[in-house]
């Protein structure tokens, strides 16, 4: 089983790789399109904005390697954000596998912006609730809560802290910060088939 880490130009490369290694899973960082295509898994990390990581891959020419992959896909933070159709951060049309928009939380509900640090998350689905938990969030912008949320979290208003649909599984949060909780949501994503 191989992992492909897809290099889409966010900052936290190193640290979702460690958290892969720790799992004893085989994984390859690339902006190659075959390296994804042929991986048993691919995830989508991301530290920085639509709008770049959105370039990145146009640029890379990824989006429609992306749009086109049938083995599961994990989306973190901003790889979460940019599987929806449009971002207002920049502006962004994104990858459009998702329906609905990302927003950016409202600082006039006296609300620090990013959002930084440990926040609650609820799962909704009966099997999935024992991934109840704290997680680690650095968010200015987020999902509203629609049909493909699997787990919600409150930051002011309620939002979309995991989202799934087909073989594309996104996460606000990033498992690769949040200790033993995050270990556990990775472990759940290797056991996607």
């Amino acid at each position: 089983m191989s992992v492909a880490i897809i290099n889409s130009g966010g900052s936290n490369l190193r640290s979702v790789a460690k958290a892969v290694g720790r799992l004893d899973k085989s994984y390859v960082i690339t902006d190659t399109a075959n390296e994804i295509k042929n991986a048993s898994f691919v995830i989508l990390p991301g530290v920085g904005s639509a709008e770049n990581v959105m370039q990145v891959l146009k640029e890379k020419n990824l989006i429609s390697v992306i749009n086109n992959l049938n083995q599961p896909v994990l989306g973190i933070c901003i790889g979460m954000q940019i599987l929806f159709e449009y971002s207002a951060e920049g502006n962004t049309e994104c990858l459009g596998l998702i329906e609905g928009n990302v927003k950016r939380f409202d600082e006039a509900k006296n609300l620090k912006v990013p959002q930084m640090g440990w926040n609650k998350v609820i799962f909704t689905e009966t099997k999935l609730q024992k991934f109840n938990s704290y997680y680690y969030f650095a968010n200015s912008y987020y999902s509203v809560v629609q049909k493909y949320t699997t787990a919600t979290s409150d930051y002011g208003t309620k939002f979309s802290s995991v989202v799934e649909k087909n073989n594309f599984l996104g996460c606000q949060f990033h498992p690769e910060k949040s200790a033993d909780a995050g270990e556990s949501f990775l472990k759940y994503f290797f056991q996607i088939s």
